[in-house]
């Protein structure tokens, strides 16, 4: 669909403009569905720490791995926007997501008039109901925060309301499932009439956004993640990569981590991690430690500021850090997900064009290809630290098992003559 709206807004100008009300369209469905999703991840986000919070040392030291671990890739992905600049090249104007953002606009404006007391108290909604219907992200954030703490108050007197919230969000993300699948109609028609609009070369920024995406990843793999790794835990990450070739190249061929979770765990259970650590770490790590979704968020929100040419101020940025890290729990495995997160964190940038998001979906299965490999690669390294960290690892084993696997991949590299050295000695013995 992609090129076919290259195609159309080159070919075909006039009608391409028209096109425009499929993304529209798109992105009002988007919208729709980004307040109820918000709430029921960041309850049942509460609702998961809370339980791993009852596994004691082990569960909270992962939790705050997790949170630090996230919070350096969200700005990783700011870094690289402001020092890259991949927005430059196209001009989206800032009005065109006025109405869409009309509500945010009443945020910023109160923050402006009244100053901080009544941009807190703006924050608090008349009542649940009211902020769900003016799609007020923010108080939907507030008061998801608090509900999720009531019902861990709560405790087993809540469990129905759990079981209800667990419901709503299955069938939120069945809707979210039905509005993706509209997502080809709405990239053509934000692709064809933005060609249409500004020109062919406004595709050049995407590509530089994809480019950047990759490098940025690739970066906070080996340099983040390898330091960290090979600091504290003295594991070369080539090599814990290698160990995992198998599991890795079914994720980047895949985009997604779903299908190699057990053997992951299994893997990482036979090359010396504590089967404790393993069994809490991996699948929590799954929905709290989303690296390559947390530089995801960050680029895409000064991408997208770039191309509307609005300035980001520090306070801003520091809450869409903070938006981005509650947004983003529990969003793992859905499809489309990472765009209603990104709508989300966009509430607090209220100049940002809503058209930007229909460019990023244009190029998600690209994008896919990075987030799935750093999130995977970001939770088995999430693994090896919390267990060294909690002495449930037996570093001879992993040692051992690693350097075997770089004797077996030099074997592999030098196959022929390997291989004729078997048969000689056997021969020899016979």
């Amino acid at each position: 669909m992609t090129l076919l709206g290259i195609m159309a807004g080159v070919f075909v100008p006039h009608a391409s403009e028209h096109f425009k009300i499929l993304s529209d369209i798109f992105l009002k469905l988007i919208s729709m569905i980004v307040a109820p999703l918000v709430f029921c991840v960041i309850v049942q986000g509460m609702q998961g720490a809370g339980n791993i919070r009852t596994v004691g040392r082990l569960g909270a030291k992962a939790l705050l791995y997790f949170e630090i671990m996230t919070s350096v890739a969200l700005g990783f992905g700011l870094l690289a926007a402001v020092i890259v600049h991949p927005g430059t090249g196209l001009a989206l104007p800032p009005q065109e997501s006025a109405q869409a953002t009309q509500v945010f606009h009443q945020q910023a404006s109160s923050l402006k008039t009244g100053g901080v007391e009544a941009f807190i108290l703006h924050l608090i909604p008349k009542n649940p109901m009211d902020a769900f219907a003016h799609n007020d992200v923010m108080q939907v954030l507030v008061f998801a925060l608090i509900f999720g703490c009531a019902l861990l108050l709560a405790g087993e007197q809540a469990a129905p309301v759990s079981r209800l919230i667990d419901g709503l969000s299955t069938v939120f993300f069945r809707v979210m499932g039905i509005i993706v699948r509209f997502a080809p109609l709405g990239v053509f028609g934000g692709i064809s009439y933005t060609i249409s609009h500004y020109g062919i070369g406004s595709i050049e920024p995407l590509l530089r956004f994809l480019f950047v995406y990759f490098l940025a990843v690739i970066l906070f793999v080996f340099v983040i993640l390898g330091g960290l790794l090979r600091w504290y835990c003295k594991i070369n990450i080539i090599t814990l990569l290698l160990y995992l070739r198998e599991e890795m190249s079914i994720v980047l061929a895949t985009t997604s981590s779903d299908a190699v979770l057990p053997q992951i765990m299994q893997k990482l259970i036979d090359m010396g991690v504590g089967r404790k650590t393993v069994g809490i770490v991996i699948p929590a790590g799954y929905s709290f430690n989303l690296d390559a979704l947390s530089i995801y968020l960050g680029l895409s929100i000064v991408f997208l500021a770039q191309v509307a040419h609005v300035s980001l101020s520090w306070p801003q940025l520091l809450l869409v850090i903070g938006m981005a890290l509650l947004t983003s729990k529990g969003a793992h495995g859905v499809p489309g997900v990472a765009i209603v997160i990104l709508a989300a964190t966009l509430s607090l940038v209220p100049d940002i064009p809503t058209v930007g998001l229909v460019l990023l979906v244009s190029v998600d299965w690209f994008v896919g290809i990075a987030r799935a490999f750093g999130n995977i690669v970001g939770n088995c390294a999430a693994a090896v630290v919390v267990a060294t960290w909690e002495k449930d690892i037996n570093q001879t084993q992993v040692l051992a098992t690693l350097s075997n696997v770089t004797t077996k991949t030099a074997r592999t590299n030098n196959a022929p003559e390997i291989l004729t050295r078997p048969i000689q000695d056997e021969t020899a013995g016979e």
